[in-house]
């Protein structure tokens, strides 16, 4: 009586995946069993009659398969998966509803008869089971397309519930895949006659709309787009469990593959992680979940639910031990020796392969790929003749290999691995995919023209032939091999542009996520060869191609602004009419502009890199005559740009005077969208200029004066140059202000630090010293005083400031010898005297140069800065003494520090400050100038120092740090790097590295190797991450910005 009934450890081991232990976890196998020796050792008994069971699949078609009675369920869902032919079985399972009408899995350890009463008028059901993060986990095409079949059924069934937006999108991707291109009378009727969504009525125009754009995407395309949308969404792969919490408040509970989560209606509450959780149990009704005492202290460290009956009770707890142990352990339970007289508790465990053993599985095997229907599908196939090789079984379908826009529209027939067929043309890894047409936030997203592709087969077959290519063979009759595929970003991709990622020559999926470690490495090892030969070797060419990328991400950026930020304040009412005016009447016309100027980009570089018959005369391999009439109609634009400087003053103190604009403003800069301060984004545009102006000059350059692109090039540097020097003081300006705004907002203490007048010259962290021995400041010098300042030991990221010394009168000097302190120096004030370390004697250097120059420049003003400390630094009693102060800070100033930070809501981490504070380094306002002409975009092939391959991911590097996304469509970065202390250089020997163009960066012991796909891209990342973060002590903008000019030419 009262005894737990079901228990399950969830062990930790530091250093193992995500949890796995050695013993980890218990089977009710017997020692040295498997599932299958288990199935063949305990036999259903002989000779029964056989049961005629129903499955329902995902495609809503039924089969009948015949089982004898006492059959374990692992035997029917053996019987199923061969009929499907699925190779990722352990994804799935099959279904059925109790007496209680609500749904539990089949278990494979159970016999059939046991578990589905009434089996001859039950219907079972195929369904997803263990839905993963990322879609490209996923290894086969098949398995996509069941995983698309399940969010179909999700959808009609009102479990994956989504915006009209998304769902309309969702539902564009399901017509694309099954009734092929748009018609519109079609897809009415195909809508009227198929129900997709509850209500769809209400959004077939929406529907209609959307399918509009998918023209040329086959269903496999479709089928990735489908899943890549339904990833991102909350309800994604949720079943809700109904319960209640200890008061009695109803909620759901649900299980994924982070961990349990908690809903309250379709939000989401909570989620206690896999790491966080020591043990799962049930008693009766009860859910019990104990955590482990860092995470809620050593007194309430089990959380109970109340579910519905002890049934739904035990369901929930074997699914979470089933997801447990699916995701996060390498291998199957080890089983247990069965007890001699009783047992305590269920003995329940997960029986099938983990996520880490199927996908090794897949890799490791090399199966031979064979085909499927699509039983919805009525995609025209490809009007290009089959090869006569195929068996005759094999059933075309649209595949991904088809070069989309060309005049057939859906795909080229399957070809078994057996086949003589010439293969479809392959991409160099760097072909480039050009800005979504498609996307709900329309309408500030463009549409871009579909340009037909060319096919190159005699490349292809080329690249099939290479000798060093790796080859996964199987033996006959195994299962199908890895899918062939577009890598296509979620919302279209340029039809110019596919590669052919075969598993013949590739060991993973291209699909798989760049941030699962090193799970896909090895399958961008193309060959380098083959790129080169396929793409223009010209210097000019890769220029060409750095403006491209660059005005992707400008691109993006403004959006952040016009889509993002306006979509929030809209939202929110929270922006003044006026205030809403000026700020988007100045920046829309420039979005919009540069919507048609990167069209034309894409255009010219798809005709430069031989996409038609035009590169033949040469007519196209230029860009000067683009970038000079885009230039001269971008001075149009000077009238708005001047205005930027208003823009930025208003919002600033309309933030200020209105607190739900405040609100909606610090909420904003922490979504993953906004990803550097959101006044930043305001800058871009006078910041692209300076761009433009540095890429035409080393256009100008490079060309000899005959060259037919030189004079267009030339006079469009003239145009640029004008623009530039028109706005470069407006610049300097808005820059020291959007820096003043940044740190007013990361600083407790100071009520006015945008005063007029105060410029910012430098920060970072240096080593104060107290009575307590150095302590970790970090320090602030601005043209008229110099701040100090602790990081908060709450969970903001918020600084509380400590002290303030006017410039007027200080006096500083080196006292290494005075003080036995390495890299030391004292500033005298009239306030007090302090000691500081620096990190190394080169940020000594910098502090010194820099601190010496603003008291020079302070002794000229004729404005007093005390007036301004008075006004704007919050009163703190300092003591003044002519001698060292060692001071230590009271209780007091720790606790009301701890109390105000605890009041502050949660700020972003990646900001310079925290960065220089975590790197023990500078900053000043010269090195923010010199990154922001030194911001790049383009793909990578990154490799960790123990990885075995590389994976592409789009790279933005700006404000000192490196963003990596997917592809060049994503709207935030997957994550980023810092690059402040790192040190960037070629590989050496004992690296290891064996490719051409790799450059290294590396910080202690971290260190990472990135592959550029030519010369010039390789010199250009090295020159702007050298610039960027290794600057040498130079002088501050407090100097004359005549230099300005001359530096950035």
């Amino acid at each position: 009586m009262g005894e737990i009934e079901g228990t399950y450890r969830v062990l930790q081991t530091p250093g193992s995946r995500l949890g796995v232990q050695k013993t980890a976890g218990v089977s009710t196998l017997e020692p040295g069993q498997n599932l299958s020796t288990a199935m063949a050792s305990n036999p259903a008994k002989t000779h029964e009659r056989d049961l005629s069971i129903r499955i329902k699949m995902l495609d809503n078609t039924e089969e009948t398969l015949n089982v004898e009675s006492k059959h374990y369920g692992q035997t029917l869902l053996t019987e199923v998966y061969k009929h499907l032919n699925l190779v990722e079985s352990d994804y799935f399972g099959i279904e059925f509803q109790n007496i209680h009408s609500y749904w539990i899995w089949l278990e494979p350890m159970k016999p059939v008869i046991k578990q589905v009463r009434r089996p001859k008028t039950a219907v079972l059901r195929l369904a997803v089971k263990f839905f993963p993060p990322d879609p490209g986990q996923l290894q086969e095409e098949y398995t996509r397309y069941l995983f698309a079949l399940q969010i179909k059924r999700d959808l009609a069934e009102e479990r994956l519930t989504c915006s009209d937006n998304t769902a309309a999108l969702l539902v564009s991707h399901l017509l694309q895949s099954e009734i092929g291109d748009f018609d519109e009378s079609e897809d009415r009727e195909h809508l009227k006659a198929n129900c997709y969504l509850p209500n769809q009525e209400r959004i077939e125009g929406k529907i209609l709309e959307f399918h509009r754009k998918h023209v040329g995407q086959t269903p496999a395309e479709s089928d990735f787009q489908v899943l890549e949308i339904a990833r991102k969404l909350e309800m994604y792969g949720i079943r809700f469990h109904l319960a209640s919490d200890r008061e009695g408040t109803k909620i759901n509970l649900a299980v994924s593959h982070m961990g349990v989560l908690v809903f309250q209606g379709n939000t989401k509450i909570n989620t206690f992680n896999w790491s966080k959780v020591r043990k799962l149990s049930f008693k009766r009704k009860r859910f019990l979940i104990k955590l482990h005492p860092e995470v809620c202290g050593p007194y309430q460290d089990t959380l109970e639910f109340l579910l519905g009956s002890r049934d739904e009770c035990k369901n929930f707890w074997k699914i979470c031990v089933e997801y447990h142990t699916f995701f996060r352990l390498f291998d199957q339970p080890k089983p247990k020796a069965k007890a001699m007289f009783f047992t305590r508790g269920s003995s329940f465990r997960y029986s099938g392969r983990t996520q880490k053993q199927l996908v090794d599985y897949i890799k490791d095997s090399g199966m031979r790929k064979t085909p499927y229907e699509r039983r919805h599908s009525k995609a025209r196939a490809s009007t290009r003749t089959p090869n006569t090789d195929v068996p005759k079984q094999n059933v075309p379908f649209p595949e991904g290999l088809r070069t989309p826009g060309s005049p057939a529209s859906a795909a080229a027939p399957f070809r078994s691995a057996h086949s003589s067929a010439t293969p479809a043309p392959v991409l160099p890894i760097f072909a480039e995919i050009s800005p979504s047409s498609l996307d709900p936030r329309a309408p500030y997203t463009r549409i871009p023209e579909k340009t037909t592709a060319a096919p190159a087969e005699e490349a292809g077959r080329k690249e099939m032939q290479q000798p060093g290519s790796p080859v996964l063979q199987g033996p006959p009759g195994d299962h199908p091999q890895l899918s062939s595929l577009v890598l296509k970003s979620p919302l279209g991709s340029n039809p110019a542009f596919q590669v052919n990622l075969n598993a013949a020559s590739q060991g993973y999926s291209p699909l798989l996520s760049p941030v699962l470690s090193d799970a896909g490495g090895a399958r961008i090892e193309e060959d380098d060869e083959m790129k080169r030969k396929r793409c223009p070797t010209d210097k000019a060419y890769f220029i060409a191609k750095e403006i491209l990328a660059t005005e992707r991400t400008y691109l993006k950026d403004l959006e952040v602004i016009t889509v993002w930020f306006r979509s929030a304040v809209i939202k929110e009412n929270a922006m003044p009419e006026g205030l809403m005016t000026l700020l988007f009447s100045n920046i829309d016309p420039i979005y919009e502009f540069h919507r048609g100027f990167l069209k034309e980009i894409e255009q010219r570089l798809s005709l430069w890199e031989g996409k038609s018959n035009a590169h033949v005369k040469g007519d196209y391999q230029r860009i000067g005559d683009v970038m000079l009439r885009n230039m001269h109609t971008l001075k149009e634009f000077t009238s708005y740009l001047q205005k930027h400087d208003e823009v930025l003053t208003e919002l600033e103190k309309a933030t200020k005077r209105l607190k739900k604009l405040e609100m909606v403003y610090k909420e904003f800069e922490l979504q993953k969208v906004c990803y550097l301060p959101l006044n930043t984004f305001l800058l871009k545009p006078i910041q692209r200029l300076m761009h433009y102006k540095l890429i035409l000059g080393r256009l100008c350059k490079h060309y000899t004066a005959e060259h037919r692109d030189f004079a267009d090039c030339r006079n469009a540097l003239k145009e640029v140059t004008e623009m530039t020097s028109q706005l470069q003081h407006s610049l300097i300006r808005l820059e020291n202000f959007q820096k003043l705004t940044e740190l007013q907002h990361d600083l407790i203490g100071i009520d006015n630090l945008t005063a007029p007048g105060r410029e910012f010259i430098r920060e970072g962290c240096l080593y104060k010293l107290t009575k307590k021995g150095l302590q970790q400041r970090m320090f602030f010098l601005f043209s008229d005083m110099l701040l100090y300042t602790s990081k908060g030991v709450t969970g903001t990221n918020q600084f509380k400031i400590h002290g303030h010394l006017p410039l007027h009168g200080m006096l500083v000097e080196e006292s290494e010898n005075e003080w036995a302190v390495p890299h030391c120096f004292t500033i005298y004030s009239a306030q007090k005297t302090i000691v500081v370390a620096a990190s190394t004697r080169l940020e000594m250097t910098k502090w010194m140069e820099d601190l010496n120059m603003a008291i020079e420049m302070a002794k000229k003003s004729t404005e007093k800065s005390d007036m301004l400390l008075e006004n704007s630094v919050c009163n703190r009693s300092n003591r003044s003494s002519d001698e060292v102060s060692l001071e230590q800070e009271s209780e007091d100033d720790i606790h009301s520090s701890r109390s105000s930070l605890d009041r502050q809501s949660h700020h972003r981490a990646n900001t310079t400050m925290h960065v220089c504070w975590y790197r023990n380094t500078s900053v000043s306002m010269t090195d923010h100038s010199v990154a922001v002409e030194n911001q790049l975009s383009g793909y990578l092939l990154r490799k960790f120092k123990n990885s075995n391959g590389w994976q592409k991911l789009w790279v933005v590097f700006t404000n000192f740090c490196l963003f990596f996304y997917k592809t060049h469509q994503d709207d935030y970065p997957l994550a980023s790097l810092p690059l402040l202390g790192y040190v960037v250089s070629s590989p050496v020997e004992a690296d290891g590295i064996q490719k051409d163009y790799v450059f290294k960066l590396q910080f202690k012991s971290h260190v990472y190797f990135f592959r550029a796909e030519s010369k010039y891209t390789f010199e250009r990342w090295m020159e702007v991450i050298k610039r960027a973060t290794s600057s040498p002590a130079r002088s501050s903008l407090l100097l004359p910005r005549d230099g300005k000019d001359s530096h950035t030419d």
